[in-house]
């Protein structure tokens, strides 16, 4: 390895903030917070969610999320799923309308049929037999 370019390999102090738990792990990582664990100071580094919160090696079906995420996702969420239903009934609102005035529209027009008088029909005929000689 050349000299001088990669960090510092130290061994940090991972707190969960969540539960508490302290682990060591070696790391590059360069906290300046330090702490005590098992007499020796190490510096510190805090993790929201580790495997000691963490419901897929827990074991709990409820996620417990100090920061708020899953209460922000569920209020988008909500928010969004009404803003869709509205805009839906607007639509079947606009569709009932629409088919409501084809309906009135077809009602008030009758379709009528204007007689043909007989000499049309006559020279009609006349022209096509001219033609076809």
């Amino acid at each position: 390895m050349k000299k001088k370019i990669h960090p510092q390999y130290q061994e940090v102090l991972f707190v969960d903030s969540s539960t508490g738990d302290k682990f060591l792990c070696g790391t590059t990582l360069q906290p300046e917070e330090t702490a005590e664990f098992e007499g020796k100071k190490y510096p510190v580094y805090k993790v929201p969610i580790s495997s000691a919160s963490h419901p897929f090696f827990t074991g709990n079906n409820q996620f417990m999320d100090t920061e708020g995420r899953v209460d922000k996702f569920t209020k988008k969420y909500q928010v969004k799923k009404a803003q869709t239903q509205k805009m839906q009934a607007a639509l079947k609102e606009a569709k009932e309308e629409k088919t409501k005035k084809k309906i009135a529209g077809k009602a008030a027009k009758p379709k009528i049929k204007a007689p043909v008088s007989k000499a049309k029909k006559v020279v009609g005929k006349v022209k096509t037999v001219i033609k076809k000689k």
